[in-house]
């Protein structure tokens, strides 16, 4: 199961687990971008898919969509929760619907999908919750306070769930992307542009310059941190968050 999968890193966590064989259950709000990658993932791979149009924001809507995913597989063995980010804007910038908005899709959203989907889990003994927010739940980037924010209370959630769910056989684990190749980096460079007075390309080679690898991730970079979560091969990591950032944070 992957939210948020019409485009960037949810599209290229999809195309990847089907590449391994795993059936499908895929959700976004752009319903022309979602059917066309379900039918080439159909086509492709040869793997079953089940895509429903949603917005991850609306608790019911996201449960009544893991029901029907229940019911047609019989089983939900990997959940990954996504969501486009809130706003790049200055704290003062701010609105409270804002603040409420970015609350209820890159926080409560998970809570939604964990609420529906654990209970599955438990009865398999076995089940893997991977969430993905940003780098900057270890280290804040200018403009980004509502991501800033919102962002860090999911690594609060994830280590309180791995430590509940841990003896059900469950994993939970967050992976924290960098700058990537996305349409996310391209609202900030036009927001870099308006606020900066410089253009798309000078912020680009800006953060650039701060990346130690020196270029941008590609969101099969990114993929590829989930699906590995997702597998047997870590199956004793939980609670962790996995940095997918070309070494910018620089943290312990």
């Amino acid at each position: 199961m992957v939210a948020a999968s019409s485009q960037g890193i949810g599209r290229a966590a999809a195309l990847r687990f089907a590449a391994e064989g795993a059936h499908l259950a895929l959700c976004a709000r752009k319903e022309d971008a979602l059917q066309e990658l379900a039918d080439h993932v159909r086509q492709t791979f040869g793997v079953q898919v089940y895509s429903a149009t949603l917005d991850v924001a609306d608790d019911a809507s996201v449960r009544h969509f893991v029901d029907d995913v229940h019911k047609q597989f019989g089983r939900i063995d990997v959940c990954v929760t996504n969501a486009g980010g809130p706003p790049a804007k200055l704290f003062l910038e701010t609105t409270m619907d804002e603040w409420d908005q970015a609350y209820q899709r890159n926080l409560r959203s998970i809570v939604s999908f964990a609420q529906a989907v654990l209970p599955h889990m438990q009865r398999q003994r076995w089940g893997r919750l991977v969430t993905i927010t940003s780098m900057t739940v270890k280290q804040p980037v200018p403009n980004l306070v509502l991501s800033n924010a919102i962002r860090a209370g999911v690594l609060g959630l994830v280590r309180s769930l791995a430590g509940q769910f841990g003896p059900d056989g469950i994993t939970v684990n967050n992976v924290g992307p960098g700058y990537t190749a996305t349409d996310r980096l391209k609202e900030l460079a036009t927001r870099y542009a308006t606020t900066a007075g410089g253009s798309g390309n000078e912020y680009f080679a800006q953060i650039t310059k701060d990346i130690p690898l020196g270029r941008l991730a590609q969101p099969e970079e990114v993929a590829d941190a989930i699906v590995w979560l997702a597998s047997e091969r870590a199956a004793y990591i939980t609670g962790q968050t996995i940095l997918v950032d070309g070494g910018v944070y620089r943290g312990l």
